[in-house]
């Protein structure tokens, strides 16, 4: 099959899942093209990858150069100039419309085409719940030939706040087994802690959702009972504030803000627990990959993340914003040997439910699906 996939091309979770989506896919022997404005930070080359670059031209006229409909004019000519089965879009705005708008165009020209649309979080829970987009959102939905969202939450939040007239269908977020794995980083982890201290990790986009700040109260609390050390991976706006609370309550020596980080495999072999504090999480990548290498979780309880995170088996859940409630946990799965070897025991058990083997073909079996109906739907036109 000739699928085109459309995503950011960034680390957040919609990005990430699109990619690994596309080189699973690749596997397996379908042929994939990617169709963003700059290629996704974990592509990797395969003979039935293909990326394609959204080029944005910018004259005087525009402020704001008219990304949405250079990204339509791109889809009809790799539509057209590779012959694709389907479309997948990730992250409703403006992919799914953008998948519309070219769908006319090809209508036009005697060409016709189904797409996809993948509902990951905030493109919902945010974004798409502004007045200035909800309708456009809205409408582009609902135009989908099939919707999928990656959390069961997302599904409900989804309904909540639009008048979606089609089913959307659970197909969670997924994890490579074979990639993120536990590896025996020892001589990594005597460099960070040459003292045997426990690390926790916090990964992100250090957005306001994040409640970055609140890793930094967690990690005070606990470092005040046990030596630990912590390791912040990612960047966004609210790193300096993060930087500033470090200083201010003078346990820098003990953390390291280590910028976006390809490598997570490796550094999450060397942590003992993870951190994720978020005002809301439609699933949870990030913790998944960590659960992945053995790495328990505490997290708040918003969004899908109870969905992977299991309360007192694979870490531990709180309220938003319950910084003593984290840290009692933390300090719970620390301090102890037995529970943390435990814990992570849980861990890796659960992250293989949601492993690629797993997920992939369901991916797979909604296209057959979908291409079927579109077919038949052009048979008895």
């Amino acid at each position: 099959m000739k699928i085109g996939i459309v995503c950011y091309p960034t680390f957040g979770g919609s990005g990430v899942l699109a990619t690994e989506l596309g080189m699973a896919l690749s596997e397996k022997g379908h042929e994939v093209h990617f169709i963003t404005y700059q290629q996704p930070v974990r592509l990797h080359f395969h003979p039935n990858i293909y990326y394609h670059e959204v080029a944005v031209p910018t004259y005087p006229l525009f402020d704001y150069p008219p990304y949405e409909t250079a990204l339509a004019s791109t889809m009809v000519n790799v539509i057209l100039n590779n012959n694709l089965d389907l479309l997948h879009v990730h992250y409703a705005i403006p992919h799914a419309s953008a998948a519309y708008f070219a769908r006319q165009i090809l209508k036009k020209q005697g060409r016709d085409i189904p797409f996809i649309t993948t509902l990951h979080g905030t493109d919902i829970t945010l974004v798409g719940r502004d007045q200035t987009y909800a309708p456009v959102v809205t409408f582009s939905i609902n135009e989908s030939d099939a919707i999928t969202a990656v959390s069961q939450n997302l599904k409900e939040e989804t309904f909540r706040f639009f008048p979606i007239e089609k089913d959307i269908q659970v197909i969670t977020n997924f994890v490579d087994m074979k990639r993120f794995s536990y590896s025996d980083k020892n001589h990594f982890k005597k460099m960070l802690a040459p003292n045997d201290e426990r690390i926790m990790v916090h990964v992100s986009n250090f957005r306001k959702v994040k409640r970055v700040e609140d890793v930094i109260k967690v990690f005070e609390k606990v470092h005040a009972k046990i030596p630990s050390k912590l390791l912040m991976i990612g960047d966004g706006p609210e790193r300096p504030g993060a930087e500033e609370l470090c200083r201010s309550l003078e346990i820098c020596n003990d953390i390291r803000f280590l910028g976006k980080q390809d490598q997570m495999d490796e550094i999450l072999s060397i942590t003992d627990l993870f951190i994720l504090p978020s005002q809301y999480e439609s699933f949870g990548l990030s913790a998944l990959e960590a659960m992945a290498c053995g790495v328990p979780v505490i997290s708040t309880n918003a969004g899908g993340l109870p969905e992977i995170n299991v309360h007192g088996q694979t870490g531990y859940l709180s309220e938003v914003g319950d910084v003593e409630d984290m840290a009692k946990n933390a300090l719970h799965i620390l301090t102890d040997d037995g529970r943390l070897t435990e814990f992570k025991k849980n861990a890796l058990a659960q992250a293989q439910t949601f492993d690629k083997n797993h997920i992939v073909p369901l991916y797979e079996e909604l296209y057959k699906k979908v291409v079927a109906n579109y077919k038949a739907k052009q048979v008895i036109a």
